[in-house]
């Protein structure tokens, strides 16, 4: 009696700039999929960024080595080989020389042609994952931050996101470098002293500003380093400090002002927003003042839970590539 014939695979990474997540799922009939799989690697930086292409490439075999390692999916070389991915990665954008040289680094990391594999910025698959085809706006605060959305007619808009050293206004990045920029000031007598300035150089284990100075130029600090300090930042606002709670403020008036950018771009007066990323995710001081904030900047707006993420999205699109292939 002839075995079963093993599924296709198919493969979906979120790759951002502190991790890289790869989801594998069995290809069905009809272009659906069960998820088998998931992994987590390193993460990756601007492809133009010196060492940009080795940790992107890096960053997919790695998350796509620990899908394999996850015991749902045993190394069996009789296994059939990937059928296509879709890669949704930090920096990449739509239509530039980037995303071409991007999909060519993928296709060879994961041993594709460059014809089965996809390669988006994160937030296109986010907004994928979160809506499907369903019209609404996802705004993004991680590392850094962008508000994406796409209404019925399958129109999108974008607002933000054009790097760390020019918008990030409403990240965790900013949240951390700003706190901190805070602290040196209190530090040389230009602003009275809060309990924000002793926690930040505590965290980031600092005596002097001299020191903090020092840490925020060293090799491999920004733009995650500042991330890192965005908790603490977060801790402090809800204790009180008044310091910290103007930083969250901005920060969550700048998401909030985002989603109404993208709002106005498809003529969406009182959409459906999703927050996602790890800052909106875990800084609760900072998810409660964007509710608040997003009253004001986009009326009737409400908030909504994601349907999947960005994993979900980019399986969908690998998924699309594969049966595309297939039909072919």
């Amino acid at each position: 009696m002839l075995e079963p014939e093993a599924p296709p695979l198919i493969a979906g990474f979120d790759a951002g700039q502190t991790h890289t997540r790869c989801r594998v799922a069995a290809l069905e009939a009809g272009g659906g999929w069960r998820t088998l799989a998931e992994g987590e690697g390193s993460g990756v930086s601007h492809l133009a960024a010196p060492g940009g292409e080795e940790r992107f490439q890096a960053a997919l075999r790695s998350a796509w080595l620990a899908a394999l390692e996850d015991g749902a999916l045993p190394l069996d070389p009789a296994r059939p080989a990937l059928r296509a991915a879709a890669v949704g990665a930090s920096g990449i954008e739509t239509g530039s020389a980037v995303q071409g040289r991007g999909i060519e680094l993928a296709a060879a990391a994961l041993g594709l042609a460059s014809a089965q594999v996809v390669v988006s910025g994160d937030e296109v698959t986010a907004l994928r994952g979160a809506f499907g085809s369903a019209p609404g706006v996802l705004v993004i605060s991680g590392t850094g931050c962008i508000a994406l959305g796409r209404d019925s007619a399958g129109r999108t808009g974008r607002s933000g996101g054009w790097g760390w050293l020019l918008d990030g206004a409403g990240s965790a990045l900013d949240i951390g470098r700003d706190g901190l920029a805070l602290s040196v000031q209190m530090a040389d007598g230009r602003l009275a002293e809060t309990p924000l300035r002793q926690m930040l150089w505590q965290a980031l284990g600092a005596r002097s500003a001299q020191e903090v100075k020092a840490a925020v130029v060293a090799e491999g600090f920004a733009p995650a380093g500042f991330a890192r300090l965005a908790p603490v930042v977060d801790r402090q606002a809800r204790a009180g400090d008044p310091q910290a709670a103007a930083v969250l403020q901005r920060s969550a008036e700048a998401l909030a002002a985002m989603v109404a950018a993208v709002a106005r771009q498809l003529d969406l007066p009182a959409p459906a927003v999703c927050g996602v990323g790890g800052a909106l995710t875990h800084l609760d001081g900072l998810r409660e003042a964007f509710a608040a904030a997003l009253q004001q900047h986009c009326p009737g707006s409400r908030l909504v839970p994601a349907a999947g993420d960005a994993c979900d999205g980019a399986l969908a699109d690998a998924a699309a590539l594969a049966q595309a292939a297939f039909r072919c």
